[in-house]
């Protein structure tokens, strides 16, 4: 089990369309949340400023903009993230791809996306993959590793299998969390409670509309503290 603090397990995804709606969010959330998900949103609506800006609030920052191009494309791109201060940055696609982006990694974490959890098997099907969704996440989840990322993005339905084939020594970061399943799925296909992820082995959790249309943000981003909390103490992992 890794010593993250509480404050920083959680990843609030800044999903918006401005720079000052982002900020608005930033300065409510700081306090019971020190990390923050710039996505490609709102990186093409603020840029470097809004990076620079969490960053002078002592915060962290997950850069989420899973580059996939060409390898040089992605090399000459990872380039531009180093000494930003950024902690986590997201790459996506085959060997030769994130090679390319080790390769070009300083100061950063790079973690490999596996499959989007807006994903199912039937979408997978569709791209012409013979392979479960379980299969691939671990195909890309170890060749990701193995090549030197500093973690992986996957949905929590995977932790569990990630964690027990891959071990420990890597960051999973789980995104589609939902408190329960009046909050409805969205355009996520993949989700899971907090609980549920950190039982399985998930070391940080991307959450935004469960944060940012609850009726008391601040209340709901406290039970989902305590929530991961209990996950943690219970044994479990």
């Amino acid at each position: 089990m890794k010593a993250i603090p509480a404050t920083e397990r959680i990843i609030f995804a800044l999903d918006f369309a401005t720079t000052l709606e982002a900020q608005k969010w930033i300065d409510l959330l700081t306090g019971p949340v020190r990390f923050f998900k710039v996505g490609l949103q709102l990186f093409l609506a603020g840029g470097w400023p809004i990076i620079d800006y969490i960053l002078k609030k002592g915060h962290r920052v997950m850069l989420d903009l899973k580059f996939f191009d060409i390898p040089q494309t992605v090399h000459l791109a990872v380039r531009q993230l180093n000494g930003r201060g950024i902690t986590f940055a997201t790459i996506h696609g085959n060997r030769d791809i994130v090679e390319a982006a080790v390769a070009a990694q300083e100061d950063i974490n790079l973690l490999a996306v596996t499959v989007l959890t807006s994903m199912a098997e039937n979408d997978l099907r569709e791209t012409g993959a013979g392979i479960s969704v379980e299969e691939l996440v671990l195909r890309r989840g170890r060749q990701a590793i193995e090549l030197g990322c500093s973690g992986v993005v996957a949905s929590a339905q995977e932790a569990g299998l990630l964690r027990s084939s891959l071990g420990n020594e890597f960051f999973l970061v789980t995104p589609g969390i939902r408190m329960n399943d009046a909050q409805g799925i969205n355009d996520q296909r993949r989700i899971a409670t907090p609980s549920y992820a950190i039982s399985k082995g998930a070391d940080y959790l991307v959450i935004g509309r469960p944060i940012s249309k609850a009726p008391d943000p601040l209340k709901a981003v406290t039970a989902i503290q305590e929530e991961i909390k209990r996950a943690l103490s219970s044994g479990s992992l």
